[in-house]
């Protein structure tokens, strides 16, 4: 059996503006990195804007398992499998972080016959918006300390600079450091961090951003610290905004690429769900919807986290409708979520299904709270036994959900037609519904109550309890003027709960929120709970143990 990265470099792929043809775009429409990989330029938005939007797709899941559950998989599959009968789809995924590439995860542009392409550039520096990003970053982080070193005009509290530096690899001994050691020509001493690129605020930005316009506006809105008078101090009276942009111009433009089955396919933006908002570009998406009658895109991790943020900060802030959301599941993973040790997941067991069943009834109740309509897809192993799969039918039938058998992995499109239709029945017999979506909460609520209605919907937490830092983090953002934002909870994946012990659908447990901190440049406010960490960890065996290139310059290893 091939790995991913065989059958990858095995794919017999078009030139990219062969695939952009397909899409009605021009080579002048194109700035090529390669063969088979090139940005979007920015005429093509003003050709495209008075264009009719296409049916917009979300790609989610269930809680993650290590079983794996294959959602972008899925979500690619899904794309092929939509142009194969006949539906002009267009895929628009994350980019993928060095972090967990070389960490836990391994690669991450799909598998087995259901990838993008090409996989080893998508999963690597790609076209360098990572890079960007984190140059960007640290850009505003060295000008924040040369401010200092200048003498100090704007008076920034050198114990209250909350932006950090970041670079997209998983460094625990990153998290906590000092800087500015060595005498005075070497900085003013302090106690600074690392994110992980995609945690930072600029990695936000750029996937919310409409424009260049406002991009710079948002870079420039970002609050870096506060004053020795406790007044907030903004990225642009550090005098930064301009060299960001500048930048990160490039950056901003979508990447097309295509899939193994030589569909377009947009890969734009990489934020993590579980510490930022998960989602890809706006942009990307937007892109998308103009070039195709069907769009599918995925958010990160289960629909508590990637899904939620995706309806109430995403959809809401570019003003996005879904026409149907995907929920992708495995039969190993419900029973996981039942109580079943990972080595006996292969195994028949009827009573944990029906006990880890109950974490699928909750991420398709609560994505009919955003009115609407729901898909679920199994992605199906072939240790799935017949009682196991009509259980699960059976489960869907009295949900009033369509169910889909999905093996695009082992067999690429022919294995996600059934979805395909299924998903544009579905979308069919709700014609119009996009206009009764509505996000989970009003913006115009107090940040505790946003948090509560999170909690107590989406994670079905009895309530919240507030340290005393988060409740005087809290106060202070909503004392600056920014209560109105939308919140990006940070939390577990693995749980509805902030525990990551919890399987299933957790009963009589409060959310704990440790700390908030004011996103001010994307645009809403991150809330941390449990032990989330904004710098990952290797792994005591990382997959960059696995990773190789051979002396003609092929990679292995990656995934």
């Amino acid at each position: 059996m091939l790995s991913d990265i065989e059958i990858a470099q095995n794919a017999e792929m078009k030139k990219v503006y062969e695939i952009a043809a397909g899409l009605g775009l021009s080579e002048d429409d194109l700035e090529p990195y390669g063969h088979y990989k090139a940005k979007i330029s920015e005429n093509v938005y003003t050709k495209l804007a008075d264009k009719e939007d296409g049916k917009l797709i979300l790609v989610t899941a269930i809680n993650p398992t290590p079983a794996g559950e294959g959602k972008t998989t899925v979500s690619v599959g899904l794309a092929d499998a939509m142009n194969k009968i006949g539906k002009k789809t267009v895929l628009a995924l994350r980019e993928p972080s060095l972090g967990p590439v070389f960490g836990m995860k391994g690669g991450a542009a799909g598998g087995g016959y259901a990838q993008v392409v090409p996989m080893e550039d998508i999963n690597l520096h790609f076209t360098g918006d990572m890079h960007a990003i984190t140059a960007a970053n640290n850009l505003l982080c060295a000008m924040i300390d040369n401010h200092l070193q200048q003498g100090n005009e704007l008076k920034i509290d050198q114990r209250r600079i909350l932006f950090k530096r970041c670079m997209d690899m998983n460094d625990r001994a990153l998290r906590n450091i000092l800087i500015g050691l060595g005498g005075k020509a070497n900085g003013v001493p302090r106690e600074d961090g690392f994110n992980i690129t995609v945690a930072s605020e600029i990695m936000a930005i750029l996937c919310l951003a409409s424009d260049i316009a406002d991009l710079k506006e948002r870079l420039g809105n970002i609050l870096v610290a506060y004053n020795t008078n406790g007044e907030p101090v903004y990225a642009r009276e550090i005098g930064a905004c301009g060299a960001m942009t500048a930048l990160l111009k490039d950056a901003l433009k979508p990447n097309l690429v295509q899939t193994l089955e030589n569909n377009p396919a947009f890969i734009h933006g990489g934020p993590f769900a579980n510490i930022a908002h998960g989602c890809n570009s706006v942009r990307a998406t937007k892109l998308a919807l103009k070039l195709g009658d069907y769009t599918v895109t995925e958010a990160g991790f289960g629909s508590d986290l990637g899904a939620e943020k995706f309806m109430d900060i995403k959809c809401r802030a570019a003003g996005l409708k879904p026409s149907c959301v995907v929920i992708v599941a495995t039969i190993k993973a419900l029973k996981y979520n039942g109580g079943v040790h990972k080595e006996d997941l292969g195994k028949e067991n009827m009573w944990a299904l029906e006990k880890g069943i109950v974490n699928l009834r909750t991420h398709i109740e609560n994505m009919h709270k955003y009115h609407v309509p729901v898909v679920v897809a199994i992605n199906r192993f072939a240790s799935d036994t017949e009682a196991e799969v009509a259980f699960v039918r059976d489960f869907c039938t009295e949900m009033g959900v369509e169910v889909s058998m999905c093996e695009v992995f082992a067999k690429g499109s022919e294995g996600g037609v059934d979805l395909a239709q299924k998903v544009c029945e579905t979308i069919e017999l709700c014609e119009g519904g996009e206009d009764e979506f509505a996000p989970i909460y009003d913006t115009e609520a107090t940040i505790k109550d946003k948090i509560e209605k999170i909690a107590k919907e989406i994670y079905r937490a009895d309530g919240v309890n507030f340290t005393a830092q988060a409740e005087k983090a809290i106060k202070e953002i909503e004392n600056i003027g920014f209560w109105d934002l939308p919140v990006c909870v940070a939390k577990t994946q693995y749980s509805l709960s902030d525990n990551p012990a919890l399987l299933g659908k957790p009963k009589n447990f409060k959310i704990t929120v440790r700390d908030a901190r004011l996103s001010s440049g994307a645009g809403f406010v991150v809330i941390y709970t449990g032990d989330i960490l904004t710098m990952p960890g290797l792994p005591k065996k990382p997959a960059a143990l696995n990773i190789d290139c051979e002396n003609d310059g092929t990679i292995t290893g990656l995934f």
